[in-house]
This record gives structure tokens, C-alpha cells and sequence, in this order.
């Protein structure tokens, strides 16, 4: 094919999805700029997964290399009761030539991506959204909230889960509160913490996860019945309050939980557009469209893979709508079954806690079957 399709993109959201797409396509030689509606950019530091699929696809992004260096390597998890007596080692499915899991710190992830799309001269404008957008015969015209107007060969939303650009397209959905809540927390590593370490507790599930030599976070998912409000200056003690029943490593780290600043604390949402993401070249990609559970680590993944499929589908095809129909074809099923998947072992999760989950639920089975399927090709 002589001439690409699309030349000139909008990218709604300056996260991991809209900053892959930038890369994606700047490969391709296409002209991209990013909308990002904060004034600079807000990466919190803690940890995020990076399974052998989204290995595979930072590959094509040129950055799979930097996130393993910069990162931090193992082949599977340690899992703990309460008191830190370990009781399970598995391995992780692998890819070949991939560990079984990477973990890097999210703002490192994010300037590695952010470097490697100004390597493309992607265009960066803070502070702005789109205001509006009308579909016109060759591309998109959208008004930005600075009062600027552009048109565009096509616009692809990656403003995350409370994406303003899905609102626009199909107007407001109601997310899934799943019932939990996750808490994390930036800790020097500690000796011994050389791989994910899952602690089993009662009523509460937490991890110490190395993303460093030098750095780790804790992780601990919660129920919250009823999604409450938790006051910010006191989310320090609340987390306390929370691992309060947990031995170990876990108990060890109290003392220097101490900020409540430095607490994330996120309730668990999810959910999933029915397909089509698109209308007319307007695209939704990553958490605007297919928000999941942390339970399988797969949320970026997914946006990066959204990202290499779509430049692949460009470069394969002669117009927008066969890329929208194809590009459907090949996301929604994979997606749904992440989503589902992950949503069940949430459910699973509040079950145990709640002392009604089925004798024989093998959920260790289920999770290493379901990452083995994600490794499958995309």
C-alpha cells in the first residue's frame, strides 16, 4: 500500500494507552498529538505488573528492554498465610525470551513511554481536552477546550476510566463497584522480598512486590461493602488499621507508614463498552473502554496491546471503517474474557472473606490458565 489511510491523529489522555498509541503510530510515520487535561503530569510511584503480554507488546514500542532494566525481574509469586509461612511457590506462564513477570515503578514506566513519543515529534498539549467533535466526511473536527478547532483523520479516547471522551460518544455508563477497594504503598525493598510476596489473611489480601533493587511497594486489597469516602488525612491509619492482622515481612514495615499523602487508595471498578468502541473515526482504546480488575495485573497490558494492534490494522488496511470493524474483531473477545475472568476472582475473593466460597474452587488454577490464555498471540 502506497499511502497510509490515516496521517493525522488526536490522542484524548497522556497515560500508558495514549502514549503507546503515540508510539504505535509514530513508527508509522503518522502525525500525532496528545491532549492531556492535567497541567503536568501526575504519576503516582508505586509499582505496576508487566506480564509476559505486555512485555511483548513494550517490545513493539521499542521500551521492552528499558522497562526490564529499569524494572524488576522474577519467574512467579511466593504465597503466605497471614503470618508470612509460605505455602506456594508457582511459576508464572511465560513467553519465550520474556521472565514471568517485570514490575516497574508507574512513573517510570510512563517516562519511558513519554521519551520514546517525543522521539516521534508527537505533539504534547496539557492542560486541554476535547470540548466537542463533529463527524465530518474526511475525518473528525473537534473543539478543544481552549477554543481551538482541528480536524483529524481520526480520534482515538484514551482519557481512562471516567473518559470524558466515551461520555461524548455514548453518553454516561454505570461502572461495577466490585466490593474491594486496593491500598498501596512505596516502601524501601526489604531483604528477602525477591519476588511477589502474597500474604493470606482473613478479611484481607496483602503483597510486598519489588519494582527495584532499591524500591517496593505494599499492595492490599480490602472489602469495603458500600464504596465509603475515606478521609485523606488519615488514610495512613487506615491502611494500619488494615494490615493490623498480618505477620511477617507486612508487620515489619509498619513503623514507616507514616504520610498519608504517599497512600494511594483506589475502590475497585470495572467495566466494558459492548462493542463497537467507534463511531465514525472516533476510537475508544484501554480504560475508557475496558476497565478491569488489579487482580490479574493485565489493565495496562491491554491498553499497549490496544495501541499495536490498532497500528498494525493501519498498516494493513485502505480505509478507516475496515480498521474500526477489524480492529473489534480483534480486541473485543480478548478483552471480555480478561475482564470476566479478573471480575470473577474478585467475586471469589469477597466469597473467601466472607466464608461462602465453594470447597473445591481452585482459584491459583483458574488465575495461571487465564494468564496462560492472555500469552496466546494478540
Amino acid at each position: 500500500m502506497s499511502q497510509l489511510p490515516i496521517t493525522r491523529v488526536l490522542i484524548v489522555g497522556g497515560g500508558i494507552g495514549g502514549l503507546s498509541t503515540a508510539i504505535a503510530l509514530g513508527k508509522l510515520g503518522i502525525k500525532t498529538e496528545i491532549v492531556e487535561v492535567k497541567q503536568d503530569w501526575q504519576v503516582y510511584g508505586v509499582g505496576i505488573f508487566q506480564p509476559p503480554n505486555a512485555l511483548r507488546a513494550l517490545n513493539e514500542l521499542n521500551v521492552a528492554k528499558r522497562c526490564l532494566e529499569e524494572g524488576y525481574s522474577f519467574e512467579g509469586m511466593a504465597y503466605c498465610d497471614a503470618e508470612g509461612n509460605r505455602f506456594a511457590e508457582p511459576e508464572s506462564p511465560k513467553i519465550a525470551g520474556y521472565p514471568g513477570l517485570n514490575v516497574i515503578s508507574r512513573k517510570k514506566l510512563h517516562d519511558l513511554l513519554l521519551e520514546e513519543a517525543l522521539s516521534y515529534d508527537t505533539t504534547m498539549r496539557m492542560g486541554t481536552t476535547v470540548e466537542s467533535f463533529n463527524h465530518i466526511e474526511q475525518g473528525v473536527s473537534v473543539q478543544l477546550t481552549d477554543g481551538t478547532v482541528q480536524t483529524y483523520d481520526l480520534v482515538i479516547g484514551a482519557d481512562g476510566a471516567n473518559s470524558r471522551m466515551r461520555d461524548l460518544l455514548f453518553g454516561s455508563i454505570e461502572k461495577s463497584y466490585v466490593g474491594q477497594a486496593v491500598w498501596r504503598y512505596k516502601l524501601p525493598r526489604l531483604e528477602g522480598v525477591e519476588t511477589s510476596i502474597l500474604y493470606y489473611g482473613e478479611k484481607a489480601k496483602a503483597g510486598l512486590v519489588p519494582m527495584s533493587e532499591q524500591e517496593m511497594y505494599l499492595l492490599l486489597t480490602t472489602s469495603e461493602p458500600g464504596n465509603p469516602r475515606m478521609p485523606e488525612d488519615r488514610l495512613h491509619e487506615l491502611l494500619l488499621d488494615r494490615i493490623d492482622g498480618f505477620g511477617g515481612q507486612v508487620a515489619a514495615i509498619k513503623p514507616w507508614i507514616t504520610d498519608p499523602d504517599a497512600v494511594v487508595y483506589r475502590p475497585i471498578f470495572d467495566h466494558m463498552l459492548q462493542s463497537p468502541w467507534y463511531e465514525g473515526s472516533v476510537l475508544l482504546i484501554g480504560d475508557a473502554a475496558h476497565c478491569t480488575t488489579p487482580h490479574l495485573g493485565q489493565g495496562a497490558a491491554l491498553a499497549v496491546e490496544d495501541a499495536v494492534v490498532l497500528a498494525e490494522l493501519i498498516k494493513e488496511h485502505e480505509d478507516v471503517h475496515t480498521i474500526m470493524q477489524a480492529f473489534m474483531n480483534r480486541r473485543y473477545d480478548r478483552s471480555r474474557y480478561l475482564l470476566d475472568h479478573s471480575h470473577q476472582l474478585a467475586e471469589w475473593e469477597l466469597m473467601e472473606w466472607a466464608g461462602t466460597l465453594p470447597e473445591h474452587t481452585d482459584v491459583a488454577a483458574y488465575s495461571y490458565e487465564t494468564l496462560k490464555k492472555m500469552n496466546e498471540a494478540i
